[in-house]
């Protein structure tokens, strides 16, 4: 990717497997191999990852704890021209991760961003839940302490499919929480591992779940999906083909 020094560099946000490594696809090894240089969240998680791939592109550290003093050194790699390939641990950077302040800096520079498709955690958790996913929002993970409780309140009359991330170590409390504000009964599918060979999801209410993790302790990355209020769940079982045209009519 050899560009004169009158052209602008791109920034490429490269997807990474969330779990299975065989979950990349060849043009972001491609793109990988061809930048001046990789940011990555954890150079030490990347670095496995690239070595795998017989990736040999320089590695430089981007995280949370550093991107607002990198920014604009980053800025000016790509005006002189340099290729940047921005990757988290694992999934789409910007999902959860560092990368919104960085492709904010470079809209406005008019920095050219591409975005390549690839994993992420939430899609096929949520596929995979049976849960409603015409209509969904994506929640990431809610406050630790100050502002839960009044984000948990705004999303009791929700009627999307909610989707969370969580630690194993918090799920049990979240699930208690959700239930106590959403109601015992209301279904939720959790997801745990994905891509990975001990992959789980266990589907239940809220009430359920939080029995079944409090006696099994849950391990690895987390994604929870809570059905909406007032979801269609338990009502499109029982409509047969004519009926949901009709319900299609009407909407």
């Amino acid at each position: 990717m050899n560009q004169s020094d009158n052209t602008l560099g791109k920034l490429y946000l490269v997807p990474t497997p969330i779990g299975n490594l065989e979950d990349i696809t060849l043009r972001a090894i491609r793109i990988l191999k061809e930048v001046d240089i990789v940011l990555a969240e954890d150079t030490r998680t990347s670095g496995n990852l690239l070595k795998h791939l017989e990736v040999k592109t320089k590695l430089q550290a981007f995280h949370a704890h550093n991107e607002h003093r990198a920014l604009q050194a980053i800025i000016e790699l790509l005006q002189q021209g340099k290729n940047l390939a921005l990757i988290s641990d694992a999934g789409t950077p910007g999902i959860s991760d560092p990368g919104f302040l960085l492709v904010r800096e470079c809209n406005q520079h008019n920095i050219p961003i591409e975005c390549l498709p690839g994993a992420t955690a939430f899609v096929p958790a949520l596929v995979k839940s049976g849960l409603p996913s015409d209509k969904f929002i994506f929640e990431g993970f809610l406050p630790h302490k100050k502002g839960r409780k009044t984000r948990i309140e705004k999303l009791m009359s929700e009627d999307r499919s909610i989707i969370f991330y969580e630690s194993p170590y918090r799920l049990v409390k979240t699930l208690e929480q959700l239930k106590e504000a959403f109601g015992a009964e209301r279904q939720a599918s959790v997801s745990r591992e994905l891509t990975k060979m001990f992959e789980e999801t266990r589907n239940g209410t809220l009430t359920e779940l939080a029995a079944h993790y409090t006696k099994h302790a849950p391990k690895g990355e987390i994604v929870l999906i809570v059905a909406g209020f007032n979801s269609k769940l338990d009502t499109l079982g029982e409509m047969g083909e004519e009926d949901l045209d009709e319900a299609d009519e009407e909407e």
